[in-house]
């Protein structure tokens, strides 16, 4: 493989903003009990044999920085190259949901500039999904191309999510939001470092843009071709796709997909296993360490040292990390975020098309 270096940018926001981010920045939700929705985007540049990456962080960046911290778990600890810290912009951001602000950039041209690594993988961290970047970046090599975008085909309609117009093969526009089968963009592309470099240096008078923004009318001279990924892929910027990704996660099959191939690494905890007491029923469900279960649980997920009281009902429910849910209390269609103690006899539900929150304690 030629030699890459990654950049994930964290310092962007939603379009449809929820408790789930109000004291978090997007890119540290959890998710599927034990993980980040970081811990992707980290996982596949390692997996690739990328030693070299950045992170711009967001404003909020406390809960990120608490769990990426110096990068041991992904083996970024290193005297050579190893994670940097990146600064992002406090203000800006693009009102059209930007990934790749042309400010972050700009500021941290010096990443780029002290390396001599012949591509950039540049990627958000919002779309769960497990992938060999070693293809795309093969394939980018190959074809000629000024930038390899990775795409899928859209499976539902998402505001979020960026969409990609096609003509001949190559990129010709961007649309913000996508409907079942358009070409959805999964915020991951390859491109040349120097060629990044000389795209920047373009566009410096337009820096509150995001990059493929900027692009728009240049298509004609900036060759972007697609890679399609034919795999799982997720995006989670808002709550209802955030829900739908993690009961996804219930499936043996996209479980497999995602965490038997590849390594997903996170940061590490010392655990105990969970518990299921005398009584407690569980079934279709993910359990992580140190929950104690003496009540029913069923097609939920449940952050580590879940407390669920004798009596207590959760059903299709995501339980964040440390909540108690005491006796008789009923849980359904609903997310719980961390540390909190639902009530004896308390009833929280929501329905399948409206996911009810719980703000975290």
């Amino acid at each position: 493989m030629a030699k890459v270096i990654g950049l994930i940018t964290a310092n962007y926001s939603t379009k449809f903003p929820s408790a789930l981010t109000d004291s978090r920045p997007a890119a540290s939700v959890p998710f599927l009990g034990r993980y980040r929705a970081v811990d992707f985007a980290l996982s596949n540049m390692v997996n690739c044999g990328i030693r070299t990456l950045g992170m711009i962080m967001p404003y909020n960046y406390r809960s990120l920085i608490d769990h990426v911290g110096s990068g041991r778990e992904w083996e970024l600890t290193r005297k050579s190259g190893g994670l940097f810290i990146l600064p992002g912009s406090a203000f800006g951001t693009s009102r059209t949901g930007s990934r790749f602000l042309l400010r972050d950039l700009i500021h941290n041209k010096i990443f780029l500039e002290r390396d001599s690594s012949d591509y950039v993988i540049l990627s958000t961290a919002n779309w769960v999904y497990n992938m060999d970047y070693n293809e795309v970046v093969a394939a980018h090599a190959a074809s000629g191309a000024d930038i390899t975008v990775i795409t899928q085909a859209a499976r539902d309609k998402d505001l979020d999510v960026v969409g990609l117009e096609i003509a001949d093969g190559r990129v010709t526009g961007i649309k913000h939001g996508v409907v079942f089968g358009d070409t959805a963009f999964l915020d991951c592309f390859v491109v040349a470092r120097e060629k990044l470099l000389e795209i920047i240096d373009w566009y410096a008078n337009n820096d509150y843009l995001d990059l493929f923004e900027a692009l728009a009318g240049e298509y004609d001279r900036v060759n972007v071709q697609t890679f399609e990924f034919d795999g799982y892929a997720a995006p989670i910027f808002n709550k209802d796709t955030y829900f739908k990704a993690n009961m996804d996660m219930l499936d043996p099959k996209i479980t497999h997909e995602l965490f038997s191939i590849r390594p997903i690494m996170t940061k590490a905890h010392d655990n105990q296993p969970a518990k299921l007491n005398t009584g407690a029923k569980v079934a279709n469900s993910r359990i992580s360490g140190s929950c104690r279960i003496s009540g029913t649980v069923t097609n939920s997920i449940l952050g580590r040292g879940v407390i669920v009281e004798k009596d207590a009902v959760i059903n299709n429910a995501i339980i964040m990390q440390g909540c108690v849910i005491e006796s008789g209390a009923c849980i359904e269609n609903a997310i719980v975020d961390r540390n909190n103690k639902v009530s004896a006899g308390t009833e929280l539900r929501g329905t399948e098309a409206s996911i009810l929150i719980k703000d975290k304690a």
